[in-house]
C-alpha cells in the first residue's frame, strides 16, 4: 500500500497529541516529590493540576475560531511550540505559586490541539470514528513513555528535569510538522473573531438535547480520567504500597492499554453504535476501579490497568457522537466549545479527588469515581430503555 498524504496528517496530528499530553503526564509520577519540594498537600497539588486541566479545556473553544480564521496548520504549531516553552518553564519555577501558573500555561497552549486536530482529520477522512481513535492513541502512547522515563529521572535526578522530558520531544515534533503539513483554507477567515462569541448561539447549540446528553456523559467521563491522570501513581504508591518507580511503570502500562484499544473503540462506535461503545467502557473501567480499591496482589493491579485502561478510553466512541450531529461549519468552533464545557467541568477531577484523599484516603476517593461511572452507565441504559432519542 502507498502511503498517501491523509496518513501523514493522522501520524503528525497523533504526535502532536503526544507532545502536548507527555508534557502534562510528566508532572503525574512525580507529584509526591513537587509536594514534598514545594510543602504543600495533596489538596493544593490537586488546585494546580485542576488549573492545568481547566486552561487545557478552556482553550477548545477558541481554538476552533482561531482555526477557523488562520486555519487549522498555525494552531497546532502554536500548541507543540508552547508546550516545549511551558514545561521548561516549569522546571524552573522557584516557588509553588510560580509552578502554578506554569501548570496553567501548560494547559492553556496545549488545550489549542485537540478540537483543531479533530476537525482537521474529519476534513480529511470520512470514517471519523477509526481515524479519531487513532488520534486519541496519541495520548495513551504518551502515558507509556512519559510517566516511567519521568519516575525513572525524578529518581535520580529530581523532579525539575522530569518534568521537562517533554522540551526535547515536542521540538522535534513541532519541526516535523512545519516541514510536512500543508496550510489549510480557512472557513471563515474574514469574519471578526469577536463575532464568533455569539451568547445566544452558544446556548441554543449546547441546550440541543442530542447534545447536552452527552456533554453531561462526558462531564462525568472526563473528572475520572483527569483524577486518573493526576494521581493513579500516588494512589499507587499510598494505597498499595508500590515504589516510585514501579508505580510509574503501572501508570505507563495503564496508557499503553489505552494506546492499544483506541481504535478498536473508535471501530467499535462506527459498526455498533457510540452508546454502546460508551455504555461498555464505562462497565470496564467501574469494574477495573472496583478491583485496584478492593483486590490485593498483583494479578488484581494487572487485570485493573487492563480494564480501566480500554474503559477510560471512552473518548473514541462518546466524541464522534459530536460530529454526528453537528455540521461542517459548526465542527470548528462547535467541538471546541463542546470540549470547553464538559473538559472544564471535569477538570474538578483533580482537586476533589486530592481533597477527598487527604480527608477520607485514597480508597473512598477512588471508590468515588467507580460511582460516578456507573453513574453514566445507568444515563445511558435509561435513554436506550425509554427510548428518550438523546
Amino acid at each position: 500500500m502507498r502511503w498517501r498524504y491523509q496518513e501523514t496528517v493522522l501520524a503528525l496530528c497523533t504526535l502532536a497529541f503526544f507532545a502536548t499530553m507527555a508534557g502534562r503526564l510528566a508532572i503525574s509520577p512525580v507529584v509526591g516529590q513537587i509536594t514534598d519540594g514545594f510543602d504543600v498537600s495533596n489538596s493544593l497539588i490537586g488546585v494546580a493540576l485542576t488549573g492545568m486541566w481547566m486552561a487545557y479545556f478552556a482553550s477548545q473553544y477558541p481554538s476552533g475560531i482561531l482555526a477557523d480564521r488562520f486555519g487549522e496548520r498555525p494552531v497546532i504549531l502554536v500548541a507543540v511550540g508552547g508546550t516545549a516553552v511551558a514545561c521548561l518553564f516549569l522546571a524552573v519555577a522557584p516557588a509553588f505559586a510560580v509552578f502554578v501558573a506554569g501548570t496553567i500555561l501548560l494547559g492553556a497552549v496545549a488545550g489549542l490541539h485537540y478540537s483543531v486536530a479533530t476537525t482537521l482529520l474529519t476534513r480529511t477522512y470520512d470514517e471519523i470514528g477509526a481515524a479519531i481513535g487513532v488520534h486519541n492513541s496519541g495520548g495513551p502512547a504518551a502515558g507509556l513513555i512519559a510517566p516511567p522515563i519521568a519516575a525513572w529521572v525524578g529518581v535520580t535526578y529530581g523532579w525539575r528535569p522530569a518534568v521537562a522530558i517533554a522540551v526535547p520531544i515536542a521540538i522535534l515534533i513541532f519541526v516535523l510538522f512545519t516541514w510536512r503539513i500543508e496550510s489549510t483554507d480557512p472557513r471563515r477567515p474574514d469574519q471578526p473573531m469577536g463575532e464568533r462569541v455569539d451568547l445566544e448561539a452558544i446556548l441554543e447549540l449546547l441546550s440541543r438535547p442530542r447534545i447536552a446528553f452527552p456533554v453531561c456523559l462526558a462531564i462525568g467521563g472526563a473528572f475520572v480520567w483527569q483524577a486518573t491522570s493526576s494521581f493513579l501513581p500516588l494512589f499507587l504508591m499510598e494505597h498499595r504500597g508500590q515504589s516510585e518507580e514501579l508505580a510509574g511503570l503501572v501508570f505507563g502500562g495503564y496508557f499503553v492499554v489505552q494506546a492499544t484499544t483506541q481504535v478498536g473503540v473508535g471501530a467499535v462506535s462506527d459498526r455498533y453504535g457510540r452508546d454502546v461503545a460508551t455504555a461498555g467502557c464505562m462497565i470496564l473501567a467501574s469494574t477495573g476501579f472496583v478491583l485496584l480499591v478492593t483486590v490485593p496482589g498483583a494479578t488484581a493491579v494487572l487485570a485493573a490497568v487492563v480494564l480501566v485502561g480500554t474503559g477510560l478510553g471512552w473518548g473514541a466512541a462518546l466524541l464522534p457522537r459530536f460530529m454526528d450531529v453537528l455540521s461542517e461549519a459548526e465542527r470548528g468552533a462547535g467541538f471546541g466549545l463542546i470540549r470547553t464545557v464538559y473538559g472544564f467541568v471535569g477538570a474538578l477531577g483533580s482537586v476533589v479527588t486530592g481533597t477527598v484523599a487527604d480527608v477520607f484516603g485514597w480508597g473512598v476517593a477512588f471508590a468515588v469515581l467507580t460511582g460516578l461511572l456507573a453513574l453514566v452507565f445507568c444515563a445511558l441504559a435509561v435513554n436506550e430503555l425509554l427510548s428518550l432519542g438523546y
